[in-house]
């Protein structure tokens, strides 16, 4: 038996219980050493839903407090107090997704906006400074430019992959540098060993949202980012059917937002967690299908002359290419296009009616799920933006973000090939 080669691993049986698990068993069963037998034998985590903790007398609650307060006892220190700082449920979940990270830690929130601005609003005060690639997520540039502008935090907005511009815009007060990896919509990928050499030179905190990537195609910490942030709403949970956000980083950090968390109040809910953790032990398999059907679909219509132009990172011509093959196990479930528009039809009206052929994907905010999704970023983002508004920050009218379900890959080539006919 010890001869013997897993024709998947090429390890030998012996190697094979040295080795680091894959993340298909990182994602079913959570880190190494993690506690296998749970309450009342049952095989999932079960959920704790309560909103308060008793203890037993006076003797309990002072043991507790203890572990508490210098950390002691590791098992007394996760037994619950109160719902606003910690749920077995919750924790067991932050457990799971910093082993899939490869972070010391993991802080859950109840969606992934409330985890970029919780993460802000602590890390940065009065005075300071914050740079974000333009290519971010609108709603993240929106909190830096209207609500810490209100709190005298300065941002500075730079072009997506232009170092040379980032690096300059980095003042003596500068804390945090953010960005998406790949972004949105656009699926530009940052070359993050070249983030963390500028940010470290400067002493300055990095942090990538790496929801379109998720921990199997790209793990940000392991260049040496300082935070990961997700909305777990999308990939990580797979179905479309909760909300919630997640940080991950070393356990030091992650410490420090966990009590500005108790305070800002912005936790999940257990039942979400739950579901959440469900979810994620299917994220392996989801996400590999996802990848080799958007990767299909990206060179289908690249080759298709009713399609003006396709980004998607696994395609050579996409400005990121070489930076994402050589930081990416694969290239994500998204891919946007723009629709050739014809003569006489405007292009708004020309995208709506091959959106609207579509028989497999919902039109519908969001990505990631089970279900594939489609959407016309002119109307369903930017609606209340005039076309020369939209184009000014580059979105164009005949612009499509399709993100790739599970279904079956030759079943979304022939949906494709039928819309596409009619337009």
């Amino acid at each position: 038996m010890i001869g013997i080669t897993d024709p998947f691993t090429s390890m030998t049986v012996a190697e094979f219980g040295q080795r680091v698990p894959g993340q298909s068993t990182e994602a079913v069963h959570g880190y190494m050493g993690m506690r296998r037998s749970q309450p009342h034998h049952a095989l999932v985590t079960p959920l704790v839903q309560t909103a308060t903790y008793t203890f037993s007398d006076t003797a309990d609650l002072c043991a507790f407090m203890e572990a508490k307060m210098w950390g002691t006892d590791p098992d007394m220190a996760e037994r619950g107090e109160y719902g606003r700082y910690g749920n077995p449920t919750v924790r067991s979940v932050e457990k799971r997704l910093a082993a899939l990270e490869n972070g010391g830690d993991a802080l859950l929130f109840p969606t992934g906006m409330a985890a970029v601005t919780n993460v802000l609003l602590s890390m940065l005060s009065a005075g300071s400074h914050i740079i974000f690639t333009d290519d971010c997520y609108r709603k993240t540039r929106q909190f830096c430019q209207t609500f810490l502008q209100r709190l005298g935090i300065e941002s500075t907005q730079v072009p997506m992959g232009d170092y040379e511009a980032l690096e300059a815009a980095i003042q003596p007060n500068t804390r945090i540098i953010i960005s998406e990896s790949p972004t949105n919509p656009y699926l530009r990928v940052v070359d993050l060993n070249r983030l963390v050499e500028i940010a470290r030179r400067y002493r300055i905190k990095t942090i990538i949202d790496a929801t379109f990537a998720t921990p199997v195609n790209q793990r940000p910490l392991d260049y040496g980012v300082d935070l990961v942030i997700h909305s777990a709403t999308k990939y990580l949970s797979g179905h479309n059917d909760i909300m919630a956000g997640v940080v991950v980083g070393q356990a030091g950090l992650i410490h420090a937002l966990r009590q500005s968390q108790g305070v800002l109040g912005g936790v999940l809910d257990p039942h979400a967690a739950y579901l959440l953790e469900r979810g994620l032990k299917t994220l392996a398999l989801r996400v590999e299908q996802q990848n080799r059907s958007a990767n299909t679909v990206a060179q289908y219509l690249d080759q298709h002359p009713k399609i003006r132009r396709v980004w998607y990172p696994g395609l050579a011509h996409h400005p990121d290419y070489e930076v994402a093959l050589n930081q990416m196990k694969g290239f994500g479930g998204v891919v946007s296009f723009e629709i050739a528009p014809l003569e006489g039809e405007e292009p708004l009206a020309t995208t709506s009616r091959f959106i609207d052929a579509m028989t497999i994907p919902y039109i519908a905010p969001s990505l990631g799920g089970v279900e594939s999704l489609i959407e016309q970023p002119a109307l369903m983002s930017y609606y209340e933006f005039s076309s020369e508004e939209r184009l000014e920050i580059g979105i164009t009218d005949n612009l499509v973000r399709f993100s790739i379900g599970i279904e079956d890959t030759a079943d979304i080539l022939a949906d494709l090939d039928q819309a596409l006919a009619q337009v």
